[in-house]
């Protein structure tokens, strides 16, 4: 049983529903409440055990994987979810005969969509689609979007319908006809897109086409937040499930300035994170003469400049990209000096080793070690006057990746060669860990 108690505010002499001491309590009902949550049923549902739960719950509980009734433990003949009206009306009526307690009545649920009716609307956009009438597919997108945001089962049977492959190939379709005079389309096409992962071979193929990058770069570069910060995650997302559209966009102009700008003046959080995992697959894309080209771009941009600003004070999520960026961008040389001129580096990446997380520490110990094996004396003794050694040692003792180990004693050898340049450094029991295990 739930208690909810009534006292009075002392402020402003208003009524207001609490669980602190009060002469009055409400109790609900036992039968309003979900089994599973023990919170007042929004949607209840019945099982064919008879037992009924918030359809929100229960769902959960058979896409669990669960084969038996939460209450009864018997064995399902079948999951089908019938609609309780009689306790819905009966919880309703409670929650109006005590709204003076705060009990907000619960609203009656839109009955959820099911597969046909998505795949209707979906082949109505397709035809629409190849027709070019955009106001009609404008109005289907809506359609959907207002489906998803009642429930996250419509969002999910959305999905499920390989919806996010008609809305990538209508996007195609109208970034093809003019980018300029469909823009409100495809702005709601991309909103859409951001959820809709995986979309399938062919989705891929018509969201990943030059004339669809091109599209989306170009709302990277227009005014509208909402459309910049919808095409970088759709372009990570497509990246996340297929690496190869990477050297497209390395070939689209201007793009690499736009991630540049999304990094230096954030919008928030995940739009950071989206444009540095981007600009990591367009320069770990390849390795060939056009790479060297991109990277060449970035630099000049002032990106290492800005990823070591970030590193500074960046949280966990946002450092391991900052990291992996940095790291990608050492693979070539026009990096590696860039890193080399900036007093920050040095010091940031000593001070990630076993700082932040496992990846970071891979990440940072691989950078110190591109540095280093460049054939800079002078960073490998301010690896050493910064305590790069000490940690190292601890990483070896804790464990790592059979590669960050390699870098790792390498490392250690290196900074052996120049420890009697360091005045105030005192190492010995750790040169003499190094030679007893290697």
């Amino acid at each position: 049983m739930i208690f909810w108690r009534r006292r009075k505010d002392k402020g402003a002499g208003k009524k207001k529903i609490t669980r602190l001491n009060s002469c009055k309590e409400l109790t609900i009902p036992s039968h309003f409440l979900c089994p599973i949550s023990l919170d007042l049923m929004k949607d209840p549902v019945t099982l064919c055990t008879g037992i009924s739960y918030d359809r929100e719950n229960i769902e959960k509980w058979i896409e669990a994987k669960n084969s038996t009734c939460p209450v009864t433990n018997q064995v399902l003949r079948n999951y089908d979810l019938i609609p309780n009206h009689t306790i819905r009306k009966m919880i309703q009526d409670w929650c109006v005969e005590n709204k003076n307690y705060g009990i907000e009545r619960v609203p009656t649920p839109r009955i959820p969509i099911n597969s046909s009716q998505v795949s209707e609307i979906c082949s109505r956009l397709m035809v629409e689609t190849h027709r070019g009438n955009e106001k009609k597919c404008r109005e289907l997108v809506g359609r959907v979007k207002i489906l998803a945001k009642e429930s996250e089962r419509n969002k999910k049977c959305i999905v499920e319908c390989g919806t996010g492959s008609v809305f990538a190939t209508c996007f195609e379709m109208f970034a093809k006809i003019s980018v300029e005079n469909c823009a409100d389309l495809l702005k709601d096409l991309l909103s859409g897109l951001i959820w809709m992962f995986p979309i399938g071979e062919e989705g891929k193929s018509k969201l990943g086409s030059s004339i669809s990058l091109r599209c989306m770069a170009w709302f990277l570069k227009g005014e509208d937040l909402s459309a910049r910060q919808n095409a970088v995650i759709v372009m990570k997302e497509l990246l996340s499930y297929d690496q190869s559209y990477a050297n497209n966009l390395t070939e689209i102009q201007d793009l690499a300035e736009s991630l540049v700008q999304m990094v230096k003046v954030p919008i928030c959080p995940s739009t950071t994170k989206a444009s540095l995992m981007v600009i990591y697959s367009m320069v770990s894309s390849t390795l060939d003469e056009n790479s060297n080209k991109v990277v060449a771009n970035f630099v000049n941009m002032g990106l290492v400049s800005l990823i070591l600003e970030i590193l500074v004070d960046a949280e966990k999520s946002i450092t391991e990209k900052a990291l992996a960026v940095l790291d990608s961008i050492c693979n070539f040389q026009e990096g590696k000096e860039k890193a080399y001129d900036n007093g920050l580096t040095m010091p940031l990446i000593v001070k990630k080793i076993m700082r932040v997380s496992q990846m970071a520490t891979e990440c940072s110990i691989s950078v110190l070690w591109k540095l280093c094996k460049g054939g800079h004396e002078l960073s490998v003794i301010e690896a050493l006057e910064l305590g790069a050694f000490q940690k190292l040692l601890v990483v070896l003792q804790v464990g790592c990746g059979e590669n960050t180990k390699e870098k790792t004693t390498e490392l250690l050898k290196l900074m052996n060669i120049y420890k009697d340049r360091v005045d105030c450094f005192d190492g010995s029991t750790g040169f003499k860990y190094l030679k007893r295990s290697y």
